[in-house]
Parts: structure tokens; C-alpha cells; sequence
């Protein structure tokens, strides 16, 4: 089978994971260009994937997209630029016939989101949104006994992203934190956890109530932010978020509940099971825990490689990967519900249709 060419656009601080799961998957996938407005960072991503094959490659280097995309014989491109340029960089590259894998979030609006969702299926192409967690193994087997209908009635669930951002971490890269181009704690931290939990409750959401603030960080968008969410199947997920823990990062942790299991995933990127317990004994939960494996090098996790795994098998069985556009939206969709929550001081109905985070330009900033 032919090796799907790649192009990563973007090359700032997730990029790595990009070029660990092109290596993890080289008998499938080779990378034939980077490209960066910053050209040392395009550099050294293709440096990174050079020494990590071990063997001569030849990588193009562009600090252009547009013109890396006519230069160089591409299938599919891997956008980690800021969340803000998303949409338009996805879009023209699918517009050139190009399968996509886009950082989360997929976009800042909903109709941006939509475009993206509209361009892949008029082209033909793949797009999958990078949320990576979906991968991970406990995620898989939490995954696995909802649709067996182990929990019975689903109750509610949690998800807890309890960290540290500190003033430095935004002022490394401006964009971060804005509404023009980030969000706050919410869209860049907590949207991974968020995307987990809906996807585990039932997906189809009915209404969504927050409460956000910005306390300590001198930022546009939120450092804390709290959401209730109601379920169409009854159930409620509550979010709690917030990049004020100090001095470091405290927890991310994911919790179902339901008329008959129990079950907790923590750990550094929500990779190891903390409490298994179901009513009908089919597996012991001191078993399960001693199962656990290691603690990945960061909070992006294990999960890029095996993403990368399940859109080459996406392209190549032409299939809808995993975590395609629709799936994708539906995490960043809850967030700018509760954005418009903050705005609004009300619950918002689903669908939500028309919002964006621009529209959190004006709002009213008490720390202020």
C-alpha cells in the first residue's frame, strides 16, 4: 500500500506529538513538509522527524502554506496553528483536495465549524478533529461498557480540569487567552475532558448553564469556568475548569455515574482508572487497577498516535474517522454555549446556531 504524504502546518508546542505519531505510524505515513511563519520552528520539527526515522528523508521546509501546498505532493495536512486560523487554513486545504487533522479546537464559531463540516463532504476528504483521548485505553474500556449498558440509567457525570496556567505561559504566546483567537480556559484546556464527557453521557444535549470569570490571569477570556449540562436522555455532565490551581497542576479527572457502575479515570491525561465498579461482577475492579500503565511525558497524552492510525484507516477504507468534523464540533459547541451563558446569565437551549467567541468581546469584566 502507498504511503499517504503529510504536511504539518503549524510547528509551535503540540506539534511534537504530530511528528511522534507520523514516526509510530511509518509504515503507513511519511512527512514531506513542515511549515511555520516561524521558519527555525518548521526547522526543527523536520529535524525531529529526521533523526526520530532514523534514515535519510527529505522534508520541505515553507514558512507559507499556500505555497507548500503547490509545491509539494501532500494527502493529508495536520493543522496546529492557532485555534483562530483554523477554519481557513482547513478549509483551503480541502479545497485543494487535502484530508485534514485539525487541533482542537476546530473552530471559535459555529458557523466556521459548520463551513469546515460542509467543505470536507464537498471535496470528498477526510477531516478529523485531535482529540486524542478517545484513544486512550481506560477511555476505550469506559467507552466500551456504556454501550454494553453496564451503568443501566446513566445519573450524571464529571469532568475536573484542575491546573495551573500561569501569566507566563500566555505572555510566551500572546494569542492565548484572547477571543480573537484562543478562548480561555475552557476552549483550550477543558475542551479534550468536555469532548470525553459528552461523549460518554449521551452526546445530544439540551440545555447548558455556566458560570465563568476571569480571576487571576490578565487575559480576555475566562481562567475559571463552571458548566452544568442537561442531557436529552435525562442525564446531567458537570464541568469544572480552571487554570488557578496553585502552585501546579492538581487534576484532570473523569467521572460516570449511573444506576449500576461507578467509574473514575484520572491521571496525567486522563489515563488511568481510579475506581471500576459495576453490580454485575464481571470483572474485579483490584484486577483492573492493577492493570494500569505509565504516566505519558505530558497532558497531550498516547492518544496522537493511534488518531493518526484511525484516519489512515479512515482514507484507506474510505470511512468517517472517529472523531470526524460533526464529532469534533460538539465539544467546542458546548463551550460557546457557556460563553453565551456568561453573556446572557441564562441556560442555553440546543441547538446552539450563530456564536462565536468574538461575540464575548464586550463582556462585562468585574476584575477589571
Amino acid at each position: 500500500m502507498k504511503k499517504l504524504r503529510f504536511a504539518i502546518i503549524g510547528c509551535g508546542r503540540i506539534s511534537y506529538k504530530h511528528v511522534e505519531a507520523l514516526i509510530n505510524n511509518k509504515e503507513e505515513a511519511i512527512l514531506v513538509a513542515t511549515c511555520d511563519v516561524d521558519k527555525e520552528k518548521a526547522e526543527s520539527k523536520a529535524s525531529e522527524y529526521i533523526k526520530g526515522m532514523n534514515t535519510p528523508v527529505n522534508v520541505g521546509i515553507y514558512v507559507d502554506y499556500k505555497e507548500m501546498l503547490e509545491k509539494e505532493d501532500i494527502d493529508v495536512v495536520a493543522i496546529a496553528t492557532e485555534s483562530g486560523y483554523h477554519p481557513e487554513i482547513t478549509i483551503h486545504c480541502m479545497n485543494k483536495g487535502k484530508h485534514a487533522i485539525v487541533e482542537k479546537p476546530m473552530a471559535l464559531s459555529i458557523e466556521d465549524a459548520d463551513a469546515m463540516i460542509k467543505c470536507a463532504r464537498e471535496n470528498n476528504v477526510k477531516l478529523c478533529i485531535s482529540h486524542q483521548n478517545r484513544f486512550n485505553e481506560p477511555i476505550q474500556k469506559l467507552r466500551e461498557a456504556v454501550d454494553s449498558g453496564r451503568f443501566g440509567r446513566l445519573i450524571n457525570g464529571t469532568a475536573r480540569i484542575l491546573w495551573n496556567r500561569n501569566m507566563g505561559y500566555y505572555t510566551q504566546a500572546p494569542w492565548r487567552g484572547t477571543w480573537e483567537l484562543d478562548g480561555g480556559t475552557l476552549m483550550n484546556q477543558c475542551i479534550h475532558n468536555i469532548d470525553l464527557l459528552q461523549w460518554m453521557m449521551g452526546g445530544e444535549i439540551d440545555t447548558v448553564y455556566a458560570q465563568c470569570d476571569t480571576f487571576l490571569r490578565d487575559i480576555e477570556a475566562e481562567d475559571f469556568g463552571a458548566i452544568i449540562i442537561r442531557f436529552k436522555n435525562g442525564s446531567i455532565g458537570i464541568i469544572e475548569g480552571t487554570a488557578c490551581v496553585y502552585p501546579k497542576n492538581l487534576e484532570e479527572t473523569l467521572s460516570i455515574f449511573g444506576e449500576t457502575g461507578t467509574v473514575s479515570i484520572g491521571g496525567l491525561a486522563v489515563n488511568k482508572i481510579e475506581n471500576w465498579r459495576f453490580a454485575d461482577g464481571k470483572d474485579s475492579e483490584e484486577e483492573i487497577l492493577k492493570e494500569q500503565g505509565e504516566d505519558p511525558d505530558s497532558v497531550y497524552g498516547f492518544g496522537h498516535t493511534a488518531l493518526y492510525k484511525d484516519v489512515l484507516d479512515a482514507i484507506n477504507n474510505d470511512r468517517q474517522p472517529l472523531i470526524n468534523g460533526e464529532a469534533g464540533k460538539i465539544g467546542m459547541s458546548i463551550i460557546l454555549a457557556a460563553y453565551k451563558s456568561r453573556l446572557t446569565g441564562m441556560p442555553v437551549k440546543f441547538p446552539l446556531e450563530n456564536f462565536s467567541t468574538m461575540d464575548m468581546v464586550n463582556v462585562d469584566k468585574l476584575h477589571k
